[in-house]
């Protein structure tokens, strides 16, 4: 069940260091609005206003939002202190949904 978690994380890395991410509050709501995102990641812990914004737009503009992932988890897999980050590859949120599924499939 673990192993997934870290491949997903180890993908947002590798996204990162490819260029393939969107970060911060800002530019991911930006980036959902014009449908450039293809997955969104949000700090379970994060604010509380900040779930509820993402939560909405992601739904309204049928972009898959994760949640799973605390900001320390986030952050220490992109090496960058963020609670939302948006991944606008269909490559990369392709495998990363793979992973989330099988995750969720082995509990």
């Amino acid at each position: 069940m673990h192993d997934n978690r870290q491949k997903v994380l180890n993908l947002l890395g590798l996204a990162r260091r490819a260029n393939k991410l969107v970060t911060g509050q800002d530019l991911v709501l930006a980036a959902i609005r014009k449908q450039k995102v293809a997955l969104v990641f949000l700090a379970h812990d994060g604010g509380a206003s900040s779930q509820k914004k993402f939560t909405d737009k992601a739904h309204f503009y049928q972009i898959p939002l994760v949640t799973d992932f605390t900001r320390d988890e986030l952050t220490n897999a992109t090496g960058m202190a963020r609670s939302v980050i948006g991944v606008n590859d269909q490559g990369f949120a392709k495998q990363m949904k793979a992973y989330l599924r099988k995750q969720e499939d082995d509990t």
